[in-house]
């Protein structure tokens, strides 16, 4: 058995999670994912002020408290926090380590960074797999970074090199990029954003970071560290299994796994059994993540208080507009977000929002052409006129878009502890992916009386990004609630429900072993989550505003 524990679910995550994994009980492996879509961005900007920037600084200072002890107790440590740069910071641990008097072995994985042939980006970073972390521990590397894998891979090229699995053994690598899916989001899995958090007895204030026991036939069982918060159930596992994918097969460089074979069951007080994924080849392209400049961003939030909300929005409206002039920025976005409440006790609750959204490639035109304009308003406006926050200086914002290149040209490199590099064998077998088409569907449920009231009352959800585009993972609790979920919330409903989905390219996917439905929501947002084009630029919370939305549900579910 293998025990692999998460440290990190992204760049600013919990920073005492290390010691707090490394001291919790016995570990073989550490990973830390670091890199978000917008942490490429951020380390893009990093790497224009100081080229031998570009990594994830936080991960240094983790190991400065816990390399001593990872040592002493046996433990490797395998992440991504080497972002653009994970030459730079594999020297960087190295000097580290003998600040520190701890003797360490460190390889680093490249190749990913693919800048040079995408004119015009920022950043251009290939996801590669796991091989390339499985040929330096190998080689006796007790630390190893890397540059942009996917995020699963930290988890199988562990697993691939503590049970010797050859790039073929589809089916044990799908059960550890499962695993591995379940683990990267760090406490996701453990109680937090979970959907059903304020159930009676659960405790997520401070949720441990997860664990997987992983054996050498690809099976796991997900847990965490006795003693700590939060709790590890089906629901948080099935809910972990649908943030940011899509349909049945979940592609990836090391193999495509079957998401629609995954079976889980409970295997005691917060331990989850994961059993049954099947895998196949992975197709012959890799997903390149591309970032660029997109241009420059200032927002003003105006507060409308009391009586005449929509008056008051709509004057402030006419008045900018016109004060902008010729000058108009390229895009320009309002909201008015009705947070005000009748007869309210406290001015707070009686305000409104009405948010102002501007961006143009010219920083001029976002800049004080914007803030001077909102600011000479604030005698001559609606009564009760203020702001949020002053507005300054437009800021630049970032774009990000996906790129798909051969895998075969693509040099995904391990660079050993002792400096000899060595060249990861491409997939010698690959398989276009394809959808599977829907998954079986349950026989519907009779007629009954039904009640109209939240969604959430019967399903979790859980959402998320992928450059653009938005998941909507759905799942029910119980047999009788997937009868009826599977056949009410079809992409016409989702669309009545989520009126932001309209025009928009929505596709359902069936996964009936996790009694789930997970839709992808193509464009909804923008160009990115970078581009800050939307109030929830990541979609973190498009699943929870579904739960929110009422529907006729059976009585007999209630």
């Amino acid at each position: 058995m293998l025990r692999i524990g998460n440290v990190s679910g992204f760049y600013g995550d919990r920073f005492g999670a290390m010691r707090e994994m490394l001291t919790g009980g016995p570990l073989d492996i550490v990973t830390g994912d670091y890199l978000a879509e917008l942490t490429m961005l951020i380390l893009g900007r990093d790497r224009l002020k100081d080229p031998d920037l570009g990594y994830a600084r936080t991960f240094l200072h983790q190991l400065q408290d816990t390399l001593g002890l990872a040592r002493e107790r046996g433990v490797r440590i395998v992440a991504n926090a080497g972002g653009l740069n994970p030459a730079g910071l594999a020297d960087a641990v190295r000097e580290l380590a003998g600040q520190v008097g701890v003797p360490v072995r460190v390889g680093h994985v490249e190749g990913d960074d693919l800048t040079a042939r995408f004119p015009g980006t920022l950043t251009a970073n290939a996801y590669l797999g796991g091989a390339g972390i499985t040929a330096c521990l190998g080689a006796g590397a007790d630390v190893v970074v890397t540059g942009r894998v996917t995020d699963a891979a930290l988890v199988t090229g562990a697993a691939a090199w503590r049970f010797g699995w050859g790039p073929e053994a589809y089916d044990e690598l799908a059960g550890a990029v499962v695993a591995g899916h379940v683990l990267e989001c760090g406490t996701q899995a453990t109680g937090g954003n979970y959907a059903f958090f304020a159930e009676a007895g659960r405790d997520v204030r401070r949720p441990g970071f997860p664990l997987a026991e992983i054996h050498s036939d690809g099976t796991s069982v997900i847990t965490k560290h006795e003693g700590t918060g939060g709790f590890v159930d089906i629901g948080t596992v099935t809910a972990q299994l649908l943030y940011e994918t899509g349909g049945a097969r979940y592609a990836g460089p090391d193999v495509t796994a079957r998401l629609d074979t995954v079976r889980l069951d409970p295997d005691g007080p917060d331990r989850v059994r994961i059993s049954g994924v099947r895998g196949e080849a992975p197709p012959p392209t890799l997903k390149t993540g591309l970032c660029r400049l997109g241009g420059w961003r200032n927002e003003v939030v105006f507060v409308l208080t009391g009586l005449d909300i929509d008056a008051k929005a709509r004057l402030v409206r006419e008045q900018l507009e016109d004060a902008l002039g010729k000058q108009r920025p390229a895009e320009v976005r309002w909201e008015l977000a009705r947070t005000d409440h009748e007869d309210a006790d406290t001015e707070e609750r009686a305000a409104a929002l009405l948010r102002l959204v501007v961006r143009d490639p010219d920083s001029d035109k976002v800049g004080r052409a914007v803030s001077g304009a909102a600011i000479e308003l604030a005698l001559a406006s609606y009564p009760g006129f203020h702001v949020t926050a002053p507005p300054g200086k437009g800021t630049p914002y970032g774009v990000f878009e996906a790129a798909y290149v051969d895998a075969a040209d693509v040099p995904h490199t391990a660079v050993l502890p002792g400096g000899e590099r060595v060249a990861v064998p491409h997939p010698r077998r690959t398989r276009v992916l394809e959808d599977p088409g829907p998954g079986a569907l349950p026989e519907p449920p009779g007629p009954g009386p039904t009640r109209r009231a939240p969604l959430g009352l019967v399903a979790g959800a859980r959402s998320g990004d992928k450059g653009g585009d938005a998941n909507i993972g759905v799942w029910a609790r119980s047999d009788a609630a997937w009868s009826w979920l599977a056949h009410e919330l079809t992409v016409e409903r989702l669309r009545e429900l989520l009126p932001e989905t309209a025009g928009l390219t929505v596709v359902r996917h069936v996964l009936p072993n996790l009694r789930a439905l997970n839709f992808t929501v193509a464009g909804i947002l923008g160009e990115g989550v970078a581009a800050q084009a939307r109030f929830d630029p990541q979609g973190k919370a498009l699943g929870e505003w579904l739960r929110a939305r009422h529907v006729d549900i059976p009585e007999a579910l209630l």
